[in-house]
């Protein structure tokens, strides 16, 4: 045999052609709906300020908004009084007619809208501290009561307030490069924030008559203004955060004498508002990586509880390049402290906490600081603050820059559940890491929820599973959210919505996000690649404001990776994820056609005699399958696969060839939306077990059933899809072949 002899494979589940097709009328033409099409009609256009590779261009600029704050809180009226002067930088290439600031404590003014924004039911059934808050309390009286606006040389600017937005009209368009101060006189009310789940407030002890206060909306504050949005001025509704700039702050703040207080920025006057042995206390702890050290102790707390000092003393604070500003204070606070060692640099890791968070909180909430400190800084960037504080308030889970407050508090007799215990350790995570997302990595979360829930659940994660092996994560897992995807339709929303108008808003920006942010780095980017553009995105945008887009490019840009198609999946659609093997067959080889071949051959007018050497597979559900043929494949059994490797492979090169002796066509069909990997587990009859991954890829040219052929060694006892659940396949009862027999 001198020439080569063409070997060609029939795989016999042929579609043959049907005569009637011919006659079909042609259907309706249609657009690129393929799911692996790009993004370019989702996303903006890339410009010179934000460019096509994820980053910020050659024009990227943000405006600037430095603050001189005083401010007094009266712990006998629960008010709070303050005056600011505010220099705002115009670093636009625009003129501006007016400032946007932002009036967040509007939200708890009486005619505020936000109390009838939504549906209200009767409710059948109730429970009575429920009935009495919906029906019996009348409306808190919170909002800010501006007593003047005025400029720099003391004269009345004019200014209109809508809802929580207040826009000051200037004399004269602030030019591009220009900046302006003008100073704001303000007061209002401190709300009870333990009544409504406020993120701001105080706490009432009625066995001692004392006040906790957590603060922060408490000053007038600039909104965002940039390319993207104009100015970012959407009313404050209560569930979608803030947008703001980035500046410097001084902030002065004045309490009762007997208060320990925290707050964002460098404590300036430490040696006059601590005492002595505070100070004494303070300074071993700048130097105790270890543990922490006591510096107010609970003894010291319970002693304060008594006194209510009718003494003053102000608290002087200095921040740089943060976007926000927040404090708490109460008589009340035990304070512990211990450095933790980043980089060159060393930050103090600080608790603040009533008796009432004891033991919990003395035992973990500093040591928590400090490890989250340490994993989102490898993750991302080095903390580049000099602190971050954890203060105890009840049902509170809260976020500033160095500062937030976080719920888990024992029972009456300090009894502390496990449940109480985890829920705390994720909590303070979850807050001290926001401080990359978004206080630094400053997202506008008034717009986009996940992109700071979502980034900071995912590395809460990852940081709860380095603190303790097998640690019992809430969001991250992949089996947290199927119960959330695998919902009524009507009550899902895309990632890529607006807070407000999102039913679950836990599931869908922390959950769903963390989740597909797992998937992304564990089972389709793999974590070498996703961990390096990860860290790149965070590293580009740190100080700066990103937006969806600058997050979707850079993945893909540091990384090689093309994610349109996970993107638009994920985050533009509520579709879910149900793959099933739908069937497999199992051939054999054999240069004898079958019946099923004849006839498709007469159909083509062909006679295998006609034809040059074949091979066929034939399926073990043919009406020409026989018990004997199960047997393993040799390749001596059939002549022409033989006679090809004879001529064209030597017989060092066949030695190389693979030897599957046993052949399984296995068919995936997709229920559900998304397209994903598939990933199945072999079992092989000897148990021994072996796992194929195939990308998503597999589904780019037909999005409802995908084929693929397995040649093994030994044969196939069972075939389990996603055995791991890596991909949030919402119905298992269909990833098993053979099908389990219903009982």
């Amino acid at each position: 045999m001198n020439n080569i002899i063409k070997l060609f494979i029939f795989i016999l589940s042929i579609t043959f052609v049907n005569a009637q097709e011919a006659e079909k009328v042609k259907e309706q033409g249609h657009g690129n709906t393929n799911k692996f099409r790009q993004l370019y009609d989702e996303l903006a256009t890339p410009t010179t300020y934000r460019t096509a590779s994820g980053a910020p261009g050659k024009d990227y600029y943000q405006q600037r908004a430095d603050y001189k704050i005083d401010v007094e809180v009266d712990d006998h009226h629960q008010k709070l009084y303050g005056t600011s002067t505010i220099t705002y930088y115009n670093n636009s290439p625009d003129a501006l007619d007016f400032l946007w600031v932002q009036l967040d404590q509007n939200k708890n003014e009486k005619k505020s809208d936000t109390h009838c924004m939504d549906s209200e039911l009767m409710g059948t059934v109730n429970r009575p501290e429920k009935f009495v808050k919906q029906h019996l309390h009348d409306k808190f009286d919170g909002g800010f009561n501006i007593q003047y606006v005025k400029d720099s040389q003391g004269n009345p600017l004019k200014y209109t307030i809508n809802k929580t937005m207040m826009r000051i009209d200037l004399p004269t368009p602030l030019k591009s490069g220009a900046k302006i101060s003008f100073q704001t006189k303000w007061w209002y009310n401190i709300i009870d924030h333990t009544f409504d789940r406020e993120r701001s407030g105080y706490e009432y002890f009625k066995g001692d008559r004392n006040h906790l206060y957590v603060i922060a909306q408490f000053y007038p504050r600039m909104a965002v203004y940039n390319e993207t949005e104009g100015w970012q001025n959407t009313q404050y509704w209560g569930k979608a955060e803030f947008a703001l700039s980035f500046g410097n702050y001084e902030v002065n703040i004045t309490v009762p004498s007997d208060h320990v207080l925290e707050a964002t920025g460098e404590l300036l006057n430490r040696a006059q508002v601590y005492t002595p042995e505070m100070l004494k206390r303070y300074q071993l702890a700048e130097n105790t990586f270890d543990k922490p050290i006591i510096i107010v102790s609970q003894k010291e707390a319970i002693n304060a509880e008594n006194g209510f000092s009718e003494k003053k003393k102000t608290w002087k604070f200095k921040a740089e390049n943060v976007r926000d500003f927040a404090f708490a204070t109460s008589r009340k606070f035990i304070m512990d402290a211990m450095a933790v060692k980043l980089g060159q640099k060393n930050v103090m890791a600080i608790s603040l906490y009533p008796k009432e968070g004891n033991p919990l909180w003395e035992d973990y909430s500093t040591k928590v600081v400090a490890h989250t400190l340490k994993s989102y800084s490898e993750m991302t960037f080095d903390y580049p603050y000099h602190k971050a504080v954890s203060v105890h308030s009840q049902d509170q889970g809260m976020e500033y820059p160095m500062i937030c407050w976080n719920y888990g508090r024992p029972e009456e007799k300090g009894y502390v559940s496990e449940r109480t215990k985890y829920a705390m350790i994720s909590v303070i995570m979850h807050e001290v890491g926001h401080n990359w997302f978004p206080m630094i990595v400053n997202s506008d979360e008034r717009q986009w929820a996940w992109m700071d829930e979502g980034l900071n659940s995912f590395m809460q994660y990852l940081t709860e599973q380095k603190w303790e092996l097998n640690y019992p994560s809430r969001r991250g897992p992949v089996d947290k959210v199927i119960e959330y995807m695998s919902g009524e339709q009507r009550f899902l929303e895309p990632i890529m919505s607006n807070p407000e108008n999102i039913i679950n808003l836990g599931s869908n920006a922390y959950t769903k996000t963390a989740t597909a942010l797992n998937i992304l780095r564990e089972t389709v980017m793999g974590k070498e690649l996703f961990d390096h553009a990860f860290k790149t995105y965070a590293n580009r945008w740190k100080f700066k404001h990103p937006t969806p887009e600058d997050f979707f490019r850079t993945m893909e840009d540091a990384s090689a990776v093309d994610l349109d198609w996970f993107f638009r999946g994920w985050f533009y659609t509520t579709d879910y994820t149900d793959i099933a093997i739908k069937d497999v067959k199992q051939y054999f080889i054999t240069d004898q056609p079958n019946k099923e071949v004849r006839d498709y051959l007469e159909k083509m007018n062909k006679k295998v005699t006609d034809l040059m050497p074949l091979v066929y597979a034939v399926a073990a559900d043919s009406e020409e399958y026989t018990p004997e043929m199960d047997k393993p494949f040799v390749i001596t059994d059939v002549k022409p696969v033989e006679e090809f490797l004879n001529v064209n492979y030597i017989p060092s090169e066949q030695d190389k060839l693979l030897k599957p002796a046993y052949f399984y066509e296995v068919i995936f069909d997709k229920p559900g939306g998304l397209v994903m990997p598939i990933i199945i587990e072999v079992t092989y009859e000897d148990n021994s077990k072996e796992t194929h991954r195939f990308p998503a890829q597999i589904w780019r040219m037909n999005d409802q059933e995908a084929v693929r052929v397995l040649g093994t060694s030994k044969k196939i006892k069972k075939i389990i899809l996603d055995p791991n659940m890596e991909t949030a396949d919402i119905e298992l009862k269909n990833n098993v072949w053979p099908k389990p027999l219903v009982k």
